[in-house]
């Protein structure tokens, strides 16, 4: 049987952020009794965005936000600034990343890699 649960990751400044551990302390309990499902992560943001990607090396999620960066630079001649310099740009990065992420349940537990986890990047630096 399906179930769904709506939660607010924690606060976060701008960057790529590791979240497998803050969902998995939200959803655990409902894992439990899964054998084999699939999880559908779905952030309500449009300038943020959900990914897969490694989960030991702080470093490669420095790196996505860098390039994120440098494809999309805040410099451009954005029309769309009601938020802040950063609003288009961070739309656009949050297009290209994507809302939402699917990862494998087997055996109650979420199916990743050993080097995978569930990753949140926030594009925004401008508070509104």
């Amino acid at each position: 049987m399906g179930w769904q649960k709506t939660f607010t990751l924690s606060k976060r400044s701008k960057g790529c952020h590791l979240v497998t551990d803050e969902i998995l302390s939200q959803i655990e309990p409902g894992l439990k009794d899964v054998q084999v499902g699939m999880l559908f992560l779905f952030i309500k943001h449009t300038s943020a965005a959900l990914t897969v990607n490694e989960n030991f090396d702080r470093d490669v999620r420095r790196d996505m936000d860098m390039a994120l960066d440098h494809i999309v630079p805040e410099s451009l001649n954005w029309l769309h600034t009601d938020e802040g310099p950063d609003d288009s740009a961070s739309h656009t990065k949050a297009s290209l990343v994507g809302s939402s992420i699917s990862i494998p349940i087997t055996n109650g537990k979420l199916n990743l890699g050993t080097w995978q986890g569930a990753v949140a990047c926030r594009h925004k630096t401008s508070e509104v």
